[in-house]
């Protein structure tokens, strides 16, 4: 069974948010604490990360579950860190070059990860727009989902326990399908 490492964005992710449930109700699931989530500096937010990704994935991958500028944190992780990674979850990237609390973390990689991942965007996020978290979820090589008007994807627009999400997540965690166990069939 994989670890599921939670990365919280900007001012974390309170309560009732659905990464604090997931924390909650999810085995296997820890989240990342950052020493100071107002003022963010990138180095210590990658350190931060790095730390509990060697931490969880002694036996298998982990899975990283971000929201915002944790998307963006974990990307720029550094090598030895991103090779643990069995495959990530982006929820609502930020975009740290429009705003000036997130620019330590500007400019965003845009490299191939080499891991799977899965980018979820709205059509009406405030922090990102979705043209650029397309170009992120290509650049990215991740499979892109785009909500219609679901916002920043957390409490203040509407989701809490996000079964969507979870539904994602599971996706990320059961094994990918091995070239022996894929079936042709003509018609």
């Amino acid at each position: 069974m994989q670890d599921i490492l939670i990365v919280p964005g900007w001012r974390d992710s309170g309560p009732g948010h659905w990464q604090s449930l997931w924390a909650e109700r999810l085995p296997r699931a820890r989240r990342v604490v950052q020493d100071d989530w107002v003022h963010p500096n990138r180095e210590a937010w990658i350190a931060a990360i790095t730390r509990d990704v060697l931490a969880a994935a002694a036996a298998a991958p982990v899975v990283i579950v971000a929201h915002s500028l944790g998307c963006i944190a974990t990307t720029h992780l550094p090598e030895q860190a991103a090779a643990r990674i069995g495959g990530a979850l982006f929820v609502a990237p930020a975009d740290p070059e429009r705003r000036a609390a997130l620019s330590d973390f500007a400019p965003v990689p845009c490299e191939r990860l080499p891991y799977r991942s899965i980018l979820v965007a709205s059509s009406n996020d405030p922090y990102c727009p979705p043209r650029l978290a397309a170009a992120y979820a290509r650049a990215w090589g991740s499979e892109f989902v785009r909500l219609t008007d679901a916002g920043h994807i957390n409490v203040e627009s509407g989701h809490g326990p996000w079964p969507l999400g979870l539904g994602l997540l599971q996706s990320l965690l059961e094994p990918a399908p091995q070239p022996s166990d894929v079936s042709v069939v003509s018609i």
